[in-house]
């Protein structure tokens, strides 16, 4: 795939601003109380909202490919629920984090995507959680999907930024690439904090993540009652990565 500067995608930036601390264990006990009790928002027209956030440094290639064919697979899990508006982030190269905007089809959001070729750099998913804590506020986001493999950031940082997600009622699905067991214990907690669910998939099984991204695309849509309709692998790994 041929690289493409930031003028041809066409993705505004993200904003980064910081979080406002999180204090305690107290507060992280009120912050998953007040998640649990919230079911996923839809907009007026009854659509559900899901943003979909990936990491795009490096080797992450042949990842973000197989994300771009599977996307297409997530806006059809959720057609049957009420449709579903999907939004694109990634971070990549220096510095670079951007958003799409939201986009009703998957042609649409698949143009966009294989527009993007991935560069390395380091993790920014502090940037990732920021972007998503300003669009819950302005459209009213309640569930985001992060594929990555690395975490090369302050721990504490991204736990505070998801403890202010889970106040506004989004939780995280975090999907790890490999076997990083210190990746692994800071995706369960962000996951964790926000009443969300982790999964560790194997990107030479491409079935198995296109069964889980599906899955979260049908809970984007239609909640828990369209998790607990539907029979496959996917579907029954999510709801007991949820545990609640």
């Amino acid at each position: 795939m041929a690289k493409t500067d930031d003028k041809d995608a066409r993705l505004p930036k993200a904003k980064d601003t910081a979080s406002p601390a999180v204090s305690g264990a107290d507060d992280v006990a009120r912050f998953l109380a007040a998640a649990r009790a919230m079911p996923p928002a839809r907009p007026a027209d009854g659509r559900g909202r899901l943003a979909f956030a990936l990491d795009a440094t490096g080797s992450r290639q042949p990842t973000w490919t197989l994300a771009c064919d599977i996307q297409a697979d997530m806006f059809a899990s959720a057609a049957a629920h009420g449709g579903l508006d999907m939004q694109i982030v990634y971070y990549r190269g220096q510095g670079e984090c951007r958003a799409s905007p939201f986009v009703k089809d998957a042609a649409t959001l698949g143009a966009l995507m294989r527009r993007i070729a991935c560069q390395g750099g380091l993790t920014q998913i502090h940037r990732v959680l920021a972007h998503l804590s300003r669009e819950a506020e302005r459209s009213g986001l309640k569930a985001a999907v992060f594929v990555g493999d690395a975490m090369e950031e302050d721990a504490a940082r991204l736990v505070e930024a998801a403890g202010q997600l889970a106040l506004r009622g989004v939780r995280l699905f975090m999907f790890q690439e490999g076997r990083d067991s210190r990746v692994e214990e800071v995706f369960r907690t962000l996951a964790d904090v926000t009443s969300g669910a982790y999964c560790r998939f194997d990107a030479h099984a491409p079935d198995e993540l296109r069964q889980l991204l599906s899955a979260v695309a049908a809970y984007a849509a239609g909640g828990r009652l369209a998790l607990a309709n539907r029979r496959d692998a996917g579907a029954r790994l999510l709801i007991a990565a949820l545990g609640r």
